[in-house]
């Protein structure tokens, strides 16, 4: 069997398990592969081939995993943000520590500005770990 024919089974080989897994990756090396077979269908050696291939699947990988990367304006936005939580009790009133409840579990809360009673309603400005800075203001 020629050489060409064996980079497009390959080829077509990493596009099926592309359809299996979803991520562009195999699909770039299966299209790098079949840049392979053009390569080989002309005639060049197999380092040629071999040389091409691997060409387009780093050019095809680098724009994927630009294409891929979030934008820097959302990397840190939760989406638990601007979200009301019920001041459930203190922790120490001091401090600004509470325990509120969100998402019907209890979490430990840093309150901002003003200190409430219980049952008060406050809104969620940030998340650290597993920590809710929260204030009585909703956030813009």
């Amino acid at each position: 069997m020629e050489a060409y024919l064996y980079w497009a089974l390959i080829g077509i080989a990493l596009i099926i398990a592309e359809l299996l897994t979803g991520t562009f990756y195999l699909l770039v090396i299966g299209i790098a592969a079949f840049a392979g077979a053009a390569v080989a269908y002309v005639g060049y050696s197999f380092w040629i081939e071999a040389v091409s291939a691997a060409a387009v699947a780093v050019i095809g990988v680098i724009l994927i995993s630009r294409y891929r990367a979030p934008s820097p304006g959302k990397s840190g936005q939760s989406l638990d943000i601007g979200q009301s939580v019920v001041l459930d009790s203190w922790v120490s009133e001091a401090d600004g520590l509470a325990r509120v409840s969100y998402r019907n579990a209890l979490w430990d809360a840093k309150v901002l500005g003003e200190r409430q009673a219980s049952g008060k309603v406050f809104y969620i400005h940030a998340v650290d770990g597993n920590t809710l800075h929260v204030s009585a203001s909703k956030p813009a």
